[in-house]
């Protein structure tokens, strides 16, 4: 039994709107490591497909399910899918490499036999020549000189260091839309058989990559939501068309910096976080924000700086990947982010402010309309809380792309619904039945267990059709 509040009654004011999405691996694959990570501040749990087996994946998804009841508390399950991660293959020891020396690689080759150095995937059907090739996160700078009979040539730009297994970056390579695999496809029907509630795709270049992932899922009757991860320069050219397809979008910094360039990451996500807020989906800015933690208890000040920086900009969550799956010190990590994020949330004296981009979020619906009032109602009575009801999630999405101050309490029927809202900014989701005084009856239990208190100014969002998509048009204004 757990010591802990039960989150349905916490108090209004302790919520915090930027949301936390935590990776589990081998440092946190117990039920009591998960049932901590959650109660310690994630709203979301990454399952890394790149790792780990399908067996251990139904037992921590169950786990997830159960904490997420006993806790009172949605948690939105996230899958993320390998894509065509090009990596090394086995070879014995290292292999030392001199500027403008010639190497050689090729599909599964016999290094000791044949001085080809292994790939685990057949780039001689992708590269050309003249094309980057960047070993070992970007340690080794290669360009490719010829590519013949299946065998990839190229000229080493710097010394370094090869090890087997290590990732390969192609930053001019199209893919042309084969960016989906077949240990996708078959992680992809696993997903919609065990109760995900986002795929995240890996290595999008194109919208078209999107849409064919989208149809995917639809032929596995999947209901997930779809992240794209942007992770590639194909995708930063096309990112407005990529957003456009997607429910929601990841910066995954890691490899976008090895194929963009460090210093080119902290514009491109202010300019995506912008992007996503206009077109109203939810983004997640991921890798590396507390790095450090892994080993050490307390966060550099660098990392607190970029927490703080992606809560001032308005990302809807942030991630922590090897702190939480491999790290010594998941717990420590996540209760580090909160703490940053509650702090910058209650002290910022600033907001970000996006230029307008022609095009995106347009046209105005009525959805959005009523979103744009509501949030504008909020603000003139002072109120401490929206309440809205939902059905698909849509209008507590528009909501929060407003990047309200106060809180959003979403009421929906839908239990998956409230999962993934968990992950949008500033909303706390209600799982109640559909009713036409849904979201009063759910003010008046919070008012009850004192989520809200006497005096409190609501603002309420229904529609005269509950139950049924896009049919919000009744705003109120109510004092507890």
């Amino acid at each position: 039994m757990t010591t802990k509040k039960n989150a349905s009654t916490v108090p209004i004011s302790d919520y915090k709107r930027t949301k936390i999405l935590a990776t589990i691996g081998p440092a946190t694959d117990t039920y009591e490591s998960i049932k901590s990570l959650i109660e310690a501040g994630a709203n979301g749990i990454r399952l890394n497909f790149s790792h780990g087996e399908n067996p251990e994946r139904v037992g921590q998804i169950k786990s997830i399910r159960k904490i997420s009841k006993e806790l009172g508390k949605p948690v939105a399950i996230v899958q993320d899918l390998q894509g065509p991660k090009i990596r090394l293959g086995d070879f014995e020891g290292t292999i030392e490499v001199k500027k403008s020396q010639q190497l050689a690689f090729a599909y599964k080759s016999d290094y000791e036999r044949t001085g080809h150095i292994p790939m685990q995937f057949d780039l001689s059907k992708k590269v050309k020549r003249a094309e980057r090739m960047m070993l070992f996160d970007g340690k080794v700078l290669t360009t490719i000189t010829s590519v013949k009979d299946g065998v990839v040539y190229a000229r080493a730009d710097n010394n370094g260091v090869l090890m087997k297994r290590k990732g390969i970056n192609l930053p001019d390579t199209d893919f042309g839309g084969d960016v989906i695999t077949a240990k996708d496809k078959t992680d992809a029907a696993f997903g919609s058989e065990n109760d995900v509630d986002y795929v995240a795709m890996s290595f999008v270049q194109t919208a078209a990559d999107v849409k064919s992932m989208r149809r995917i899922l639809k032929n596995l009757n999947s209901p997930a939501k779809l992240i794209a991860k942007i992770e590639t320069v194909a995708a930063l050219e096309n990112i407005e068309e990529i957003i456009a397809e997607s429910d929601a979008i990841m910066i995954a910094r890691g490899d976008l910096a090895v194929e963009a360039s460090p210093e080119v990451v902290p514009i491109e996500q202010r300019r995506i976080i912008g992007l996503c807020q206009a077109a109203a989906k939810p983004v997640i800015v991921a890798t590396q924000m507390l790095a450090s933690m892994t080993d050490s208890t307390e966060p550099t000040r660098a990392e607190v700086s970029d927490i703080a920086t992606a809560v001032i900009v308005g990302a809807d969550a942030v991630m922590l990947s090897e702190e939480t799956a491999a790290g010594n010190y998941p717990l420590e990590a996540v209760r580090v982010m909160k703490k940053v994020i509650r702090y910058t949330e209650q002290n910022s004296p600033v907001t970000a402010v996006f230029r307008k981009v022609d095009g995106v979020g347009e046209p105005i619906s009525k959805q959005k309309a009523i979103s744009d009032a509501i949030s504008s109602l909020a603000d003139a009575v002072n109120a401490v809380a929206i309440v809205a009801e939902t059905k698909s999630g849509e209008t507590a999405v528009q909501l929060s792309s407003k990047r309200p101050h106060d809180p959003l309490i979403a009421v929906t029927s839908d239990p998956r619904v409230a999962n993934q809202l968990a992950l949008v900014y500033g909303i706390k989701s209600y799982v109640r039945p559909d009713s036409k005084l849904a979201a009063t009856k759910l003010t008046n239990w919070l008012e009850k267990n004192k989520v809200l208190k006497k005096g409190d100014v609501v603002v309420t969002a229904s529609g005269q059709y509950p139950g049924v998509v896009g049919t919000t048009d009744t705003i109120k204004v109510r004092v507890l």
